[in-house]
């Protein structure tokens, strides 16, 4: 089974009082003790982000590593991620990450995990980069689409509700052309595909929203059913 839950925004990296989402990444592998890999590339490796990590996961039934590209633990990436059951991937510059993803050959990696069953999961950058294109700042201030992975069919827009800029500009791009009908997804949101098919939508919160936007002769935003966790 193929799996892969994309955050909108939240977790322990936005709410770490909040373990809902986490728990549930967690709870999708089905063993008492999942492996959990963090992958930071996207922040550029920042220490302080990998040690959230690491405060976080230490309190729940996991074991927690992470894969550095700055300072890599081993030269044999493949079998590192497959022996991993759920590889968490962390926000900043999709850009820069998808580039060094490339570099290094870990966007094929990631693939095969992913058919091999290896549970896909991520925020912010770490969710669009699994779609065929996302919105993204990667560039500057301005928010942009960006072509992305292709594991999932569509564009995907995290922060839908977090920043100000988020909505009318995917609204925009998908108006114009610019980037493909997708899924826009508020803080706190999480998809979960399953066989590349969305099956379940969950939030941490209780008013976090999921729209899939398209363009149909007008903008069209069609608000999808969300399951709160904490009920």
């Amino acid at each position: 089974m193929k799996q892969i839950i994309a955050l909108g925004g939240g977790g322990f990296s936005m709410e770490p009082e909040n373990p809902l989402l986490d728990s549930y990444i967690l709870q999708q592998s089905g063993k008492p003790s999942p492996k959990i890999c963090f992958i930071p590339t996207a922040s550029g490796d920042a220490d302080n982000y990998i040690a959230r990590f690491y405060q976080f996961y230490k309190k729940h039934e996991c074991e927690p590593s992470h894969l550095s590209l700055f300072n890599p633990p081993t030269r044999d990436f493949e079998k590192f991620i497959l022996d991993k059951d759920i590889i968490y991937v962390g926000g900043g510059n999709t850009r820069n990450m998808l580039t060094l993803w490339r570099d290094w050959g870990l966007d094929i990696i990631l693939k095969k995990a992913y058919e091999h069953g290896v549970i896909l999961a991520g925020i912010s950058a770490g969710s669009l980069c699994w779609f065929q294109e996302g919105v993204t700042d990667s560039f500057g201030d301005e928010l942009e689409p960006l072509k992305c992975l292709g594991f999932l069919e569509g564009s995907n827009c995290p922060h839908y509700d977090g920043e100000e800029k988020r909505r009318p500009s995917y609204q925009k791009m998908v108006s114009d052309n610019n980037i493909i009908a997708g899924i826009a997804t508020d803080d706190g949101v999480a998809l979960h595909y399953v066989n590349n098919k969305l099956e379940h939508v969950v939030s941490s919160r209780p008013n976090a929203k999921v729209y899939k936007v398209y363009f149909e002769k007008v903008l069209k935003e069609e608000e999808l059913p969300t399951r709160y966790l904490g009920r």
